[in-house]
């Protein structure tokens, strides 16, 4: 059973909200801003919360960057958040997708929940990992027919409707994403729900409630609170997409910094930025800051990377997958001291790949994002739920302006 709604979850009359036991799957994005407090504390209040399900990065990303194998309470000062929100008797359990080390939503975890309610902000990618958790809980669901209605309180696409790159085919890495999807998809939450429930086959009731009606639709942007530590802002976004595609090389995409995704570049590039021309990196949709950058974690921690900031160009088309792609293809080409070993793994396309070591021409990139992005238009249009269409970004510039 399907269904989209207009009208606000505590609007909703069915019976297993009013009286059925309860659990959220959320980050820190589900906060109502007219009540100023979180959904989970006002299910709380009303009595049949249960549990409450969160990234294994923390419900506030406060784990993101923890050390490897360090959990939550062996943190020093760490308070459990059943004692911090004044919640005994409802479980925080951490939960993550089946391609991340942490704890996997079991259906166990679900026997004794009618409803669970889902409500947080993604990142309109192909890699987000609450999304392919998503998808796994909807699989778990089908698969063992346990009795639970879901409800999506829908989340506008914190990058807009625009679609980028091609699908993930079956049989990729696990660090390309959810197959399927392409790097940039342009549906909502509530859309991406549809096409999984649909996919599968499902039976469970779905219900999908519309984003026009959440109140922080009417206060808040999509990316005022961020829905990770390392997407914090308003021009994340934008390069998001693409520049994600830089952790299959050794190339820093500003992990570390305040401005991850806006910068990249790495501690050996200081030659080859001299010797380059500017022209061959640029892109219409962003002008490139020469800058220098040093990471306070991850890749390159402590060390000075040479490189470029990048800053949207207001209005301008601007496609981050094939700009991310010609910039890894030029450092390749001009002999940068740069290491793609990885891309593969991370971009899933055999023809992209190929395009970055000049094996495949610059037309015949274009003409496959064309077309694999035509299709995935067409498919999506079957799932949406609202009138706004989705977008390409029809021209692309090429390595050496082909």
């Amino acid at each position: 059973m399907f269904s989209f709604r207009t009208t606000p979850l505590d609007r909703q009359e069915d019976l297993v909200l009013r009286r059925g036991s309860l659990a959220v799957l959320c980050n820190q994005s589900a906060w109502d801003p007219e009540r100023q407090e979180y959904l989970f504390e006002n299910l709380y209040r009303k009595g049949n919360l249960r549990k409450v399900f969160y990234p294994s990065g923390g419900l506030f990303g406060e784990l993101y960057a923890k050390s490897p194998g360090s959990t939550g309470p062996g943190i020093s000062g760490y308070v459990p958040y059943e004692t911090a929100f004044g919640m005994s008797g409802c479980r925080f359990i951490p939960v993550g997708p089946a391609w991340e080390d942490g704890s996997v939503l079991e259906p166990s975890m679900l026997e004794d929940v009618d409803a669970l309610i889902v409500e947080y902000q993604d990142t309109g990618s192909r890699y987000d990992s609450m999304t392919a958790l998503l998808f796994d809980i909807f699989q778990m669901i089908h698969i063992s027919g346990l009795s639970v209605s879901v409800y999506i309180l829908d989340r506008e696409n914190i990058c807009g409707r625009q679609v980028e790159g091609t699908a993930l085919c079956p049989g990729s890495s696990s660090a390309a994403g959810l197959e399927g999807i392409p790097h940039r998809h342009g549906l909502t939450l509530g859309e991406l729900a549809n096409l999984f429930y649909s996919e599968i086959g499902a039976r469970f009731p779905l219900h999908i409630i519309s984003f026009m009606v959440r109140p922080a639709t009417q206060y808040l942007m999509p990316w005022s609170i961020p829905p990770r530590p390392d997407v914090p802002g308003l021009f994340t976004s934008n390069f998001y997409c693409g520049m994600v595609l830089l952790s299959g090389t050794d190339l820093s995409w500003g992990e570390g910094t305040a401005r991850p995704y806006e910068v990249f570049g790495a501690p050996g590039l200081e030659d080859w930025l001299r010797k380059c021309d500017a022209e061959t990196v640029s892109d219409a949709g962003v002008f490139l800051r020469r800058t220098v950058f040093t990471p306070a974690c991850g890749r390159w921690e402590g060390r000075p990377c040479y490189g470029f900031q990048m800053l949207p160009r207001p209005g301008v088309p601007y496609h981050s997958v094939a700009h991310a792609l010609r910039i890894l293809g030029v450092l390749v080409a001009e002999g940068a001291d740069v290491d793609v070993s990885g891309l593969a793994a991370v971009v899933g396309d055999e023809v992209l790949r190929g395009y970055v070591d000049c094996s495949v021409s610059g037309e015949e990139f274009k003409e496959h994002i064309k077309l694999e992005e035509q299709k995935w238009i067409r498919k999506a249009r079957r799932y949406m739920l609202y009138d706004d269409q989705l977008t390409r970004v029809k021209s692309i510039k090429t390595i050496n302006n082909e």
